[in-house]
C-alpha cells in the first residue's frame, strides 16, 4: 500500500497536537499572499497600459532573472539547512521592497517606463520564489498523509490574504500613495519570517518528519540539481509538463484580458481598479472551493479527482469564450437570463460581476479553480517526494519552468494573432489544452497513488 492509499480519510480534520502548527501555517500563508496582492495590481495595470504584444518581452526578462536565481537557490539549499535558507530568501525580498520604495517618488532615478519593466520582472520573481519556498517548507514539516488532510485548510490562509491584499490596496493607495504600499508589503513579509521561526521550532519537537533524521540538514548536491531533475526524474518531469499546460491556459487568458483592459479603460486608476476587482472575484472562487469542495474531494477521492473537476469546468468556460460572438461584450448583454441572475445579487457583487465579458469570466473561473483546487492537489503530490525533489526540483518547476512557459506561450500567442487568430480561436485552443492538462494530471496523480513517487524518490536519493 502506498503512502497515499494509506492516508487517513478524515477530510480536512485537524488532529490533536496539530492545531498550533496549522494556525501558524495559516497565518504564514496569509502574510505571504497579502504581501504579494498588495502590490500586484500595480504590475497588472502596467501590463494593460502596453497590451499583450509586449508581454513576451516582459516575460523573457522575468524568465532570465528566474533562470539566474534558480541555480543560486539550489546552491543555497545544497549548502545550508532549512533554518538558514528560508530566512535568507525572505530577508532578500524584504530588502528589495524597502529599496524599491524611493524609486517610486516623483524624483526617482528611473523613468516611468524603465521602472515599470523592472518592477514587473521583480514582482514576478518575487511571487514565484516566495510562494514556492512556502510550499517547500510546508512539505518539509508535514507528512504526506497530513498534507492531504491539512493543505486545503492551510491554503485558505493564502486565499484570505489574496482577498485582503487588493482590498488594502484599493483603500490605501489614494491616501498613502504607491511607495508606502511597498513598505506595507515588506512588513507583512517580516511577520511571515517570525512565523517561519515559530513553525521551525514546533517541527523540531512535534513534527512527523522529525523522525526522518535529516529534515533540518543541508540537502547537499549541486546548484544545477533542480534543473537537471526536470529532465532526469519522471515525477518532476511530469510536474513540469502539467505546469506548462496550466501555464498556457493562464497566460493566454491573461493576455486576452490585458487587451480588453487596454481597449476599455483609458487611465491607470481604472485599469488598477479593474485588476483588483478580478483578483477579488478570482480569490472568492478560490476560497469557496477550498472551504466547500477541495478538502472533501482531495481526502476521499485524491488529487486525480480534484484535477479532473478543474479540467472539466475550465474547458466549459473557455468553450463559452470561444463560442460567443463578442467575447468583449458583457455577458449580461449576451444572455438575458444571466442578467436576471446577476440582478438578484447584492448591489456590490452585481457591480463586480455584471460588466464582465466572457474573456474575464474565463480568467476568473479558471484561475480561481486553479488556486482553490489544483494548487492544494499538486502540493499534496509533492509531499510524497524526496526532500531534494521538494526543494530543488519543485523550485525549478515553480520558477524556471513557469517563466519559460510564460515566454513561449506569450510569444506563440502574438504569432497566432499575427496569423489571424482571434479571441475565439485562442480560447478554443486553450479549451483543448485544459482537456489535455486534465488527462496528464489525472494520470500523474494515479501514478503517485500506485507508488510511482516512491520509486522516483529512491532514484533521487540513489
Amino acid at each position: 500500500m502506498s503512502a497515499v492509499q494509506g492516508a487517513t480519510l478524515s477530510g480536512g480534520r485537524v488532529h490533536t497536537g496539530e492545531w498550533r502548527a496549522v494556525a501558524l501555517s495559516l497565518a504564514y500563508f496569509f502574510c505571504v499572499l497579502t504581501a504579494y496582492y498588495v502590490i500586484r495590481p500595480v504590475r497588472d495595470q502596467l501590463s494593460a497600459a502596453v497590451g499583450s504584444t509586449q508581454l513576451p518581452w516582459f516575460y523573457a526578462a522575468s524568465f532570465l532573472a528566474t533562470l539566474a536565481l534558480t541555480p543560486a537557490f539550489s546552491a543555497l539549499v545544497s549548502r545550508y539547512p532549512r533554518r538558514v535558507v528560508v530566512p535568507v530568501v525572505y530577508g532578500f525580498f524584504i530588502a528589495c521592497l524597502i529599496g524599491f520604495a524611493p524609486l517610486f517618488g516623483d524624483s526617482g532615478p528611473l523613468s516611468a517606463h524603465a521602472l515599470g519593466v523592472v518592477f514587473f520582472v521583480w514582482i514576478s520573481v518575487f511571487n514565484l520564489f516566495v510562494v514556492s519556498v512556502f510550499w517547500s517548507f510546508m512539505t518539509d514539516i508535514w507528512s504526506e498523509g497530513q498534507a492531504r488532510r491539512l493543505f486545503p485548510i492551510i491554503a485558505i490562509g493564502g486565499t484570505v490574504g489574496s482577498l485582503v491584499g487588493p482590498a488594502l490596496t484599493r483603500q490605501l493607495v489614494g491616501t498613502i500613495g504607491v511607495a508606502p504600499l511597498l513598505l506595507v508589503s515588506a512588513g507583512l513579509l517580516a511577520l511571515a519570517l517570525v512565523l517561519v521561526l515559530a513553525l521551525g521550532q514546533w517541527s523540531r519537537v512535534h513534527g512527523t518528519r522529525r523522525f526522518e533524521g535529516q529534515h533540518e540538514a543541508a540537502i547537499g548536491g549541486g546548484m544545477f540539481d533542480g534543473l537537471k531533475q526536470i529532465f532526469a526524474n519522471p515525477f518532476v518531469r511530469s510536474m513540469a509538463i502539467l505546469m506548462l499546460l496550466g501555464d498556457w491556459i493562464g497566460t493566454v487568458n491573461y493576455g486576452l484580458v490585458v487587451d480588453y483592459s487596454k481597449a476599455t479603460f483609458t487611465d491607470a486608476v481604472s485599469r488598477t481598479r479593474f485588476a483588483a476587482d478580478l483578483d477579488l472575484m478570482t480569490n472568492i472562487i478560490a476560497l469557496s472551493t477550498q472551504v466547500l469542495i477541495t478538502p472533501w474531494l482531495l481526502s476521499r477521492r485524491g488529487a486525480a479527482a480534484v484535477i479532473g473537476v478543474w479540467s472539466v469546468v475550465t474547458v466549459a468556460v473557455l468553450s463559452l469564450a470561444a463560442w460567443v460572438g463578442n467575447a468583449y461584450a458583457p455577458l449580461t448583454e449576451l444572455f438575458p437570463g444571466y442578467g436576471a441572475l446577476v440582478a438578484m445579487l447584492p448591489s456590490g457583487m452585481a457591480g463586480l460581476v455584471g460588466p464582465l465579458p466572457a474573456v474575464a469570466v474565463a480568467l476568473v473561473v479558471s484561475r480561481g479553480l486553479s488556486y482553490g483546487m489544483v494548487g492544494p492537489a499538486r502540493e499534496s503530490l509533492f509531499a510524497s517526494a524526496a526532500r531534494t525533489l521538494r526543494y530543488k526540483g519543485k523550485n525549478a518547476v515553480d520558477t524556471a519552468v513557469w517563466r519559460f512557459g510564460d515566454v513561449m506561450v506569450a510569444s506563440t500567442m502574438v504569432a497566432l494573432r499575427g496569423a489571424g487568430a482571434g479571441v475565439a480561436g485562442l480560447a478554443g485552443i486553450s479549451a483543448a489544452v485544459a482537456l489535455g492538462a486534465g488527462v496528464v494530471g489525472w494520470n500523474l496523480a494515479r501514478w503517485v497513488q500506485r507508488g510511482g513517487a516512491d520509486e522516483a524518490a529512491k532514484d533521487a536519493r540513489g
